[in-house]
């Protein structure tokens, strides 16, 4: 299997060439001005890009438990349609992937149906020390720390227990940081006040920048202490931008940080308009709150951007405010909207892929993906900057049926998409085949 990509703009490790690609088998096997191989598929890429599929670190593909909501199937072919060729997994599945037994039934479900690489974290609870520890870190990404509610029983509040965690877990740890009085003292104000009907434009004041800080501040003070490998998932607040730091090289970072696509896009100016659809966990908050986000991003006080890929059906989401589920799905078209921002100046392209392919490698440490190199897995995307694709009920791929930019036209379209060497989207088709692998690391500190 052979594949050659024409005259793509390669925009990889912060420029923009023109330049010609091979792909052999599962690997990059050369890149140059011009390459000539008569056995390869010849595919023209001029005047179109070619980047390195992006690695989203923080997704919920719902499976085992919850397949009403989604699948690793279906959100893996969703994925893959936005750009994405590898995922990280997180272990709030039913049941939760609490016991090294139910986290490799995951990775088994994922090997016979992901079109993208896959990795699962390992979820930690108050009682689990001891199979937390039993993790391998060459083949599993991290351990997940729920630091505020979650499904069944995965938050993690006992002092004790979170000593025990950042002490003695040798490898990633990733948390979910609100504090849980904190929001629950909240939920209880505005219950009073409104009932079951408070209104949406509430929900930054129930889930409170406040509430992220006291967390993320317990989660950077512990990790201090105890010298942790800390990555704090989805900030959404200005004030927690001053826990991180930018002056280490990120390969030597102990403490790093993670942006979402909501919290760049939307603002709580949306809640109006939106509603439900984009009611997230830590909520999406103020306009001076995403502006501060994308600074961090940009000055590298936060490392990636990822999705927190969380799908609901309608029907759950078309709910009184306590009754509607927090997440919403977004692996399909968060590529395609941080490629907006880049039309907008916001940030440029080689920044993307920077934030959403190389930064993820480096911080896990992944094997030989994230980068356009010779001798790296051909993870590749070819986007279009001459096509626009708008969001329709028609053309979204997510088991929910629904997005939050639904009726939204982006200026960009994802063409193709090669995972492992593979051609798994071309042109709005999805090439059905469980061709991803799990993903393996090297960063062990």
């Amino acid at each position: 299997m052979k594949y050659l990509l024409k005259q793509a703009t390669i925009i990889n490790e912060g420029t923009s060439t023109i330049g010609d690609v091979l792909i052999h088998n599962d690997i990059i096997e050369k890149i140059a001005p011009s390459i000539t191989d008569a056995s390869a598929t010849e595919i023209n890429c001029e005047g179109k890009y070619l980047v390195p599929g992006s690695i989203d670190d923080q997704v919920h593909f719902r499976e085992p438990g919850l397949t009403h909501k989604g699948n690793i199937r279906s959100e893996s072919r969703a994925a893959v349609a936005g750009g994405i060729t590898s995922f990280m997994e997180m272990p709030n599945t039913v049941p939760n992937a609490l016991t090294q037994e139910l986290l490799e039934d995951k990775y088994k479900i994922a090997a016979h149906s992901s079109l993208a690489n896959y990795s699962f974290f390992m979820g930690a609870s108050n009682d689990n020390i001891e199979e937390v520890l039993k993790t391998n870190p060459k083949n599993v990404c991290g351990v997940k720390v729920f630091m505020g509610s979650s499904t069944g029983n995965m938050l993690v509040d006992e002092p004790s227990t979170l000593n025990k965690i950042f002490s003695e877990v040798p490898m990633l740890i990733a948390t979910h940081c609100e504090d849980e009085e904190t929001v629950r003292k909240n939920m209880e104000i505005y219950r009073a006040k409104y009932g079951e009907d408070v209104p949406m434009k509430y929900h930054p004041e129930i889930r409170s920048a406040e509430a992220c800080y006291l967390s993320s501040s317990l989660a950077v003070s512990l990790a201090k202490k105890h010298n942790a490998r800390l990555h704090v998932l989805h900030i959404s607040t200005e004030k927690e931008l001053s826990l991180f730091e930018n002056k280490t090289p990120l390969a030597e970072k102990r403490i790093t940080a993670e942006a979402c696509v909501h919290h760049l896009w939307f603002s709580e100016e949306d809640y109006d308009t939106k509603g439900t659809l984009i009611k997230w966990n830590p909520a999406v908050k103020k306009k001076s709150d995403r502006d501060a986000i994308w600074q961090a991003v940009l000055d590298n006080r936060i490392d990636v951007i990822a999705t927190d890929h969380a799908p609901h059906t309608v029907q759950e989401k078309d709910n009184t405010y306590f009754n509607a589920p927090s997440g919403g799905p977004l692996v399909q078209h968060a590529l395609l909207a941080l490629f907006e921002k880049a039309k907008e100046g916001v940030i440029s392209k080689e920044r993307v892929i920077e934030k959403t392919a190389h930064a993820p490698s480096v911080l896990f440490g992944i094997e030989k993906r994230g980068y356009i190199r010779e001798g790296y897995f051909a993870d590749l995307v070819i986007i279009d900057p001459n096509k626009t694709t708008t969001v329709t009920k028609d053309n979204i791929l997510y088991n929910c049926g629904w997005s939050p930019f639904e009726g939204y036209t982006f200026s960009h379209q994802i063409e193709k998409t090669f995972v492992n060497g593979n051609l798994v989207y071309d042109n709005y088709k999805v090439v059905d085949q469980s061709i991803g692998k799990r993903l393996e690391f090297n960063r062990f500190d």
